[in-house]
């Protein structure tokens, strides 16, 4: 059980941070014992504490009592942990090179910003950062596009956890990774368009005529598109008065092709809930002419044959980010299509405010998922895990990472297939290094002319199937994320037990319980799959592992 000594303000961040990081935690109890205690107020007590955490960019007592003299504190900055690049973006204090530990952390400019030592029996390890206010502005607000491809959140979970495992102290935590698999993977596709043969004579099909010749040969003389594909787009062109005549198939209609491609995969289509509306307090350019050319039900038997075939519906939003009388509109369009249930959102063009989550949460929706960069593709909140963002009490957002428009689009990115595929797969790395869920939306028109980006999907889809990730809908990995979060851990004579309600949770989670560390050896640990349901499987699982289940180095059990 790990004590926590924070300030008030500050209680609700570290109960998001220890969601995300799933281990027995409670706010410090001076009458209880600790073998880690984490202290962010700037208060040092005298603890009797395996390990004792102090983060602070404030010098504190006890700095020169480990002989971490302050030094400069600057404004945020990057910082280097074990190779790991981490961006800090609060305020940040360093120290001075007197210290009888080891650098734990050192800035660009080789500054230490976070030192260990042994004290006694303990070991102290001294941040000169506010965790606190970090996850509060990561979650909150998010991170700039240049340290986009950095899982700043999970790399500071990492960071403690390593602290914990390597001063030898016993504990059990529940990874973000499903059993059976490394991270869980949601394809979505945001439906804009559902066939161009709902534009007729409008700045859509206008727009299509110009990039699928002129613009094709700009990106076949950029080497972005080969002849064949430009051949392809001019016929499109060519075709397309036989395509509003209905005696050629549209080939912007985006639902069979997704079908083939993720054929026994589930996704989750975001559907436009109302026609010809471009919403209000939209700052996207020309947005006052890009409301839908569809309706939903005029997409009614697609939608049958999506949720037939293992999909999920969702509502792709307007305005309800602003107004959450104008969501429940929206929500009742798109549950009149579906049916009831729990529903999610992710507003068009990703639009939203510090206040989305509450409105959102007020309009009745469970999740979100329009939390990611338009410019680009990462971890806008240097999060792989849904969290509960600011402002919302029940609502998960679900972390958006790769995005077809910001990969490939000229005024983005504008990245060659070749230069993409590696930032992709960097991405998928730090999934499956960190574990949760990695969020793909690729759009509805973006494997057919004039676009093509439908083999770099493919091949995509293909390597996220060979890593043996848990293909889910965004409705099915919010639920497994949130019956994770469910889980408590009651503390007993001893040790911790584990309590969770409902049913059966599937794929199970995994119990990790970490052995004690002998020496300078490797970090040992064993995973216990656990459907949610009866302790006790815990306890057979560790014993059939040879692991000795007394209550204060196991779950409880």
């Amino acid at each position: 059980m790990i004590g926590v000594l924070c300030r008030p303000e500050d209680v609700a961040v570290f109960g998001e941070f220890f969601e995300l990081f799933k281990t027995p935690w409670e706010l410090y109890q001076p009458a209880r014992d600790y073998e880690v205690v984490l202290t962010a107020t700037g208060q040092t007590l005298e603890l009797d504490t395996g390990v004792l955490v102090i983060y602070g960019s404030e010098a504190t007592a006890y700095d020169a009592r480990i002989a971490a003299g302050a030094g400069q504190r600057r404004q945020g900055g990057t910082v280097n942990y074990r190779g790991a690049r981490l961006p800090i973006y609060r305020a940040l204090l360093t120290f001075v090179e007197r210290f009888r530990g080891s650098a734990q952390v050192r800035t660009e400019d080789g500054a230490v910003a976070g030192v260990r030592i042994r004290v006694g029996h303990s070991t102290v390890v001294r941040f000169g950062y506010d965790l606190a206010e970090e996850v509060r502005s990561l979650l909150w607000k998010g991170q700039p596009a240049e340290h986009a491809d950095v899982p700043t959140l999970n790399l500071h979970i990492a960071m403690l956890r390593e602290l914990i495992v390597e001063a030898g102290v016993p504990f059990v935590e529940i990874p973000a990774t499903p059993a059976g698999h490394p991270f869980a993977v949601c394809l979505t596709h945001d439906i804009d368009f559902a066939g161009i043969r709902y534009h007729s004579l409008d700045h859509t099909m206008w727009g299509f005529l110009y990039r699928a010749t002129v613009g094709t040969l700009r990106r076949m003389y950029r080497g972005r598109l080969t002849p064949a594909r430009c051949a392809q787009s001019w016929r499109a062109a060519a075709l397309l008065p036989l395509v509003y005549l209905g005696w050629m198939p549209d080939f912007w209609e985006p639902f069979d092709w997704y079908l083939r491609v993720e054929h026994g995969l589930p996704a989750t289509y975001f559907l436009i809930p109302f026609k010809r509306r471009p919403g209000v307090h939209v700052t996207a350019p020309r947005a006052a002419r890009r409301g839908a050319g569809y309706d939903v039900d005029d997409i009614a038997d697609s939608a049958v044959r999506l949720q037939q075939e293992g999909c999920e519906l969702a509502v792709h939003g307007i305005d309800a980010w602003h107004d959450a009388e104008l969501g429940r509109a929206e929500l009742a369009r798109i549950a009149a299509l579906r049916g009831r249930g729990r529903i999610g959102i992710r507003m068009h063009w990703l639009c939203g405010n510090e206040h989305t989550p509450r409105f959102l949460e007020e309009a009745g929706f469970t999740w979100d998922a329009s939390l990611g960069y338009n410019e680009t593709v990462g971890f806008l909140n240097g999060s792989t895990q849904p969290f509960l963002p600011g402002g919302a009490t029940t609502l998960l957002e679900l972390p958006l990472h790769i995005q077809d428009g910001a990969l490939f689009y000229p005024t983005r990115l504008d990245l060659s297939e070749a230069d993409a595929w590696p930032r992709c797969v960097r991405l998928i790395d730090e999934v499956s290094r960190h574990g949760g869920a990695l969020s793909v939306l690729w759009h509805d028109r973006s494997h057919a002319p004039e676009r093509f980006w439908g083999d770099f999907y493919i091949r995509l889809v293909e390597a996220l199937k060979a890593r043996g990730a848990w293909f889910a809908t965004a409705g099915e990995v919010i639920d497994w994320f949130a019956r994770r979060r469910s889980v408590r851990f009651e503390r007993t004579t001893g040790g911790v037990r584990l309590r969770c309600g409902g049913g059966e949770i599937n794929p199970p989670l995994r119990v990790r319980v970490h052995h004690q560390r002998a020496g300078a050896g490797p970090a040992r640990w064993i995973d216990v799959p656990w459907t949610g349901r009866d302790v006790n499987d815990v306890e057979r699982g560790l014993a059939s592992a040879g692991v000795a289940t007394r209550p204060s180095t196991t779950a409880g059990v």
